[in-house]
């Protein structure tokens, strides 16, 4: 058997949408992986993080993919090489983590139940449940604009409708961020003012995405996270406070350090008087989700 999964990177928080909003863009990572009978385990990669992944049954796709089929009661091949050609940048905010997890359990699924239709809501559930939060995963699973949340095992996902003329732009430093160190630096507690700032941004970014565009400079404002993470990531706390300034509706992408911007036309023209020396620009549609192919 053969299969090949295509899956795309993703943007998570959108501002402060925080571990709950997701949006996948047009920007893949390949993989193929070959199962036999005998033969152990596999690992060839190249691109983003060649140098950096394990090569054998730790890779995140392996034991990702080995978990899945564990849960479904399947017994695991004997031989697998897994091939990744990898684009998406790791330790960038852009989902790289969430789209290895969702890879596997594409992978256990082609193998677990050849020829049938990829069961989106169960990538989902396992994707979600080994990330600890399902925006990245949610996103990468079913493609476009997601809100999504864990509610005990199962996930609670309903898929937005971006507006017409939505796109992306992502900004890209050589600076690596782990996510769990963003997270170290969080407050455990905040105040109310900024809360209740959360609350309205939070409550109108979907409807920003999906009817009213023109609210997005606003409904991705955020007081929860990305202050806190400035000193993780001062060029791009930086860049991040001249794009808004200049009307561009932009936020940390995930944990950072990626900036990301999302607006139509003549919101994301206004970056391009926005100096971003040190970052790599990538325009970008809305991405299709995972995608099986045997």
């Amino acid at each position: 058997m053969r299969l090949t999964v295509r899956v795309p990177a993703t943007t998570a928080n959108l501002g402060p949408g925080f571990d709950c909003v997701g949006l996948a863009v047009d920007w893949f990572d390949e993989l193929t992986l070959e199962v036999s009978d005998s033969g152990g385990v596999g690992v060839e990669v190249t691109g983003e993080g060649a140098h950096q992944v394990p090569r054998d049954e730790s890779h995140l796709v392996i034991a990702t993919l080995l978990h899945a089929l564990r849960r479904w009661g399947v017994h695991p091949p004997g031989g697998l090489v897994l091939r990744a050609q990898n684009t998406i940048p790791h330790s960038r905010g852009l989902g790289s983590s969430a789209a290895a997890i969702v890879a596997g359990c594409a992978l256990a699924h082609g193998i677990a139940f050849p020829g049938e239709e990829l069961d989106r809501a169960e990538l989902t559930r396992i994707s979600g449940l080994l990330e600890g939060h399902p925006d990245n995963a949610g996103a990468a699973v079913w493609g476009g604009a997601i809100l999504a949340w864990l509610d005990g095992e199962q996930v609670e996902l309903i898929q937005l409708q971006p507006a017409e003329g939505i796109r992306c732009l992502a900004f890209v430093p050589d600076l690596e961020v782990r996510t769990a160190g963003a997270r170290a630096v969080l407050p455990e507690t905040v105040t109310r003012k900024d809360a209740v700032t959360q609350a309205i941004a939070a409550a109108s970014l979907p409807l920003a995405i999906e009817k009213r565009p023109d609210l997005l400079l606003s409904a991705t404002r955020d007081r929860l996270h990305q202050v806190h993470r400035a000193e993780l990531m001062p060029a791009s706390w930086l860049l991040l406070r001249r794009l808004r300034e200049a009307g561009v509706p932009a936020a940390i992408s995930g944990a950072g350090p990626t900036v990301f911007a999302i607006g139509v036309e003549n919101q994301l023209a206004r970056a391009e008087s926005v100096d971003h020396e040190g970052f790599r620009r990538h325009d970008l549609g809305i991405g299709g989700g995972v995608q099986l192919l045997a």
